[in-house]
């Protein structure tokens, strides 16, 4: 009898829709975010291994990083802007013309890369090419947003929410443990005058032939009839950037820094060490792929735990704790990364198992305070904001500071971090209970 009603309960509850199956919308959204990290992680390990002296050869190794870097946090500051772009093609054009063009303009730009001469033959219209080509793909990005996370955990078991809302999540690691393989196969394949003369464009080729995949298994599900129903019952709208903040603001905004722990983790995990071990040379580049290799595929296994760990506990209570951890984890910063090669690869490993279970459920902590129709666009501009406050920076300044003051310079961002997302959790959960 308690089954039966609990079956009639849920068949009620309009957020629920029976004839959307979320393994299939699971699918589609670990394809689709794999492949949109693999491009990002491919550029941001080259920023390490091969612009500065591809696209840097007039400043040191150091600088030529940095540069890089720099070049790299373009994208973060236009995909808001792409966001904004492309949900207008969406409230004209149709979700399909939004998706294939973003998914185009990103296959675009990252083959462009591939293509693009070094700095030796084009001079200073290198570097301009490959920062325009970099905010084109930030642009594309932004567009690449298809409502597949959020359909996927309206629609899924109301007990088993967190576990579905880290599926989207898993695509962070699964992206890096590719680029990490590719290249890492690279270096031990070809000369390093050969990785650096012409081996390194392979992974961007590759890039742009993921997207090409990508694009197909995320359009047969959002172009078929049924999804376009389930999300139109949903009422995942396109809804202008300018009517998002002038309505929304401050949830978008608390969104952001809720999630600001797991995303300045991320890339002081994924690239940063990469750069400081190469400076001081302390490992061989390819023992480290290979610990970074092992480390995704720990943050994997970590970012599908997060997803029970939070349905038993709480999303709330495993972001909060894992926002201690990350903050008590920063404070051995500089001891391990400045530390033996053992214990640079114990910072890597520990990182990344705490990156998962962070990560895992850094998207939609406080999704529930939009309205419905304000969901669809308002996380994508919650999660470009994320990724520009705590991550898109995070390899420069970390880099940069810790060369001239030290090591201790990403145990203060690392903790930053930490406290933004204690700060929007404690102030979210009071505008709750004012609810």
């Amino acid at each position: 009898m308690t089954n039966n009603n609990a079956s009639t309960a849920e068949m009620q509850n309009p957020e629920r829709h029976s004839s959307v199956a979320p393994g299939e919308i699971a699918i589609g959204v670990v394809i689709g975010r794999a492949s949109e990290h693999f491009d990002f992680f491919v550029f941001g390990i080259a920023c390490v291994l091969v612009f500065p002296s591809v696209f840097f050869p007039f400043v040191s190794n150091l600088e030529g990083m940095l540069y890089g870097f720099a070049i790299f946090s373009m994208a973060f500051v236009a995909r808001p802007f792409g966001t904004a772009l492309f949900m207008n093609i969406q409230r004209r054009w149709g979700r399909s013309v939004k998706l294939t063009t973003s998914l185009f303009l990103l296959g675009t730009a990252t083959a462009g890369i591939a293509f693009l001469p070094g700095y030796n033959t084009l001079g200073g219209a290198s570097i301009f090419l490959l920062a325009m080509f970099r905010v084109l793909q930030g642009f594309a990005l932004g567009g690449s947003w298809d409502g597949l996370p959020s359909l996927l955990v309206l629609n899924a078991p109301k007990a088993k929410r967190s576990w579905y809302a880290m599926i989207g999540q898993l695509g962070a690691p699964i992206g890096f443990l590719i680029a990490n393989l590719l290249f890492l196969y690279l270096i031990n394949s070809v000369s390093s005058e050969d990785f650096q003369a012409w081996a390194w464009r392979y992974p961007f080729f590759v890039a742009f032939a993921i997207n090409v995949v990508a694009l197909f298994a995320r359009l047969r599900l959002v172009l078929t009839e049924e999804y376009t129903q389930a999300l139109e019952e949903s009422e995942l709208e396109p809804i202008s950037t300018r009517e998002m903040l002038d309505k929304q603001g401050p949830n978008i905004f608390l969104g952001a820094f809720a999630a600001l722990a797991s995303y300045a983790l991320f890339h002081i995990v994924t690239i940063f060490p990469l750069s400081w071990i190469l400076l001081g040379e302390s490992q061989l580049i390819g023992k480290v792929l290979v610990v970074q290799v092992f480390g995704a595929c720990i943050g994997i296994v970590a970012t599908i735990l997060s997803g029970v760990i939070a349905d038993r506990i709480g999303k709330r209570t495993t972001v909060s704790l894992m926002a201690v951890l990350i903050g008590i984890f920063a404070l051995f910063a500089p001891m391990l990364m400045g530390g033996t090669p053992a214990m640079q690869d114990a910072f890597i490993l520990i990182g990344f198992a705490l990156l998962g279970i962070s990560y895992g459920q850094a998207s939609g902590t406080v999704t529930a305070n939009f309205e419905r129709r304000f969901r669809y666009a308002g996380a994508a501009l919650t999660s470009d904001l994320a990724w520009l406050f705590g991550a898109a920076f995070a390899p420069l300044i970390a880099l940069g500071l810790s060369v001239h003051f030290g090591l201790m310079a990403v145990s203060l961002y690392l903790i930053s971090g930490a406290l933004c997302t204690l700060l929007a959790l404690r102030i979210n959960k009071h505008l709750e209970a004012a609810d």
